[in-house]
């Protein structure tokens, strides 16, 4: 009988993900940036130590990515392709839970199922798997300023992305129509706007040119990819955006709002 070693492989994946501690590691890192352990550990409310050992696994199975600064310690997800991975599950993952649940109850969180859209818990707070209730003032103007605009690994998610979305597609430069891509007219004004996307998106092994991605404050989608990728990086490099604070909401800038509002008819609120 011959054992097709994909199924070893696909299992072995499995198990890096199938510890609460090491998903909620992988959903804190969708927010793009490099974390040092000790952050990590405190998101996750677990002692250093155990945090290490967890990134030693995530870093030898390829999920993670290590580069050391003096004496700290920082780790990113490890590719474009992995956050796409870790995305995809998390999305899945909660759907297939939010299913499960009948009709009329209410769906509790549960500490192996985390949402990696979801903003990043505060202090030694463990992460939570669904959006809770903010403990506290600052927690909830957090919640808010992430659910008005905010990073997704390295694309637009919240209000705003729902909204940029929204627009390409009234605007007719990306189609659903079979699939999520960028249409001829969507080519031309990227052209026009010097955004530019990757030589190698949309070909094998490289990242797709565009893709849905559940928004957990809108439940509604909004566009990574290369495409969600490339915006995103031209509104902060051109400060149409700014980031608030350390986390991963964003502000949209007067700058922001007159391009966002000339360049594709959205007004930010």
């Amino acid at each position: 009988m011959t054992v097709d070693p994909r199924g070893s492989a696909l299992a072995a994946f499995a198990a890096l993900l199938a510890d609460p501690t090491r998903a909620a590691f992988c959903c804190a890192l969708l927010d793009g940036r490099a974390w040092t352990a000790g952050e990590l550990a405190r998101s996750a409310g677990v002692a250093p130590s155990t945090a290490s050992e967890h990134l030693s696994r995530l870093i030898t199975g390829g999920l993670l990515a290590e580069a050391r600064q003096g004496r700290h310690r920082y780790v990113r997800l490890a590719s474009t392709a992995v956050a796409t991975v870790i995305e995809d599950l998390a999305v899945f993952a909660q759907a297939t839970a939010e299913a499960a649940v009948p009709t009329g109850a209410a769906a509790a969180p549960t500490a192996d199922a985390p949402a990696c859209d979801a903003p990043a818990p505060a202090g030694n707070a463990p992460a939570p798997a669904v959006r809770s209730a903010p403990r506290n003032l600052g927690e909830a103007t957090r919640q808010s300023a992430e659910a008005r605009a905010r990073t997704c690994y390295d694309h637009l998610a919240g209000r705003l992305g729902v909204a940029l979305a929204d627009a390409l597609l009234d605007h007719g430069l990306v189609t659903d129509r079979a699939g999520l891509a960028v249409t001829e007219r969507g080519h031309h004004w990227l052209a026009a706007q010097a955004i530019e996307l990757p030589p190698h998106a949309g070909r094998p092994g490289g990242r797709p040119v565009v893709r849905s991605c559940l928004d957990w404050t809108e439940r509604r989608s909004h566009l990574g990819g290369a495409l969600g990728a490339a915006l995103c990086r031209t509104a902060l490099d051109r400060a149409w955006v700014e980031r608030i604070g350390t986390g991963r909401a964003l502000k949209v800038t007067p700058d922001g709002c007159r391009a966002l509002r000339e360049l594709l008819g959205v007004e930010v609120s």
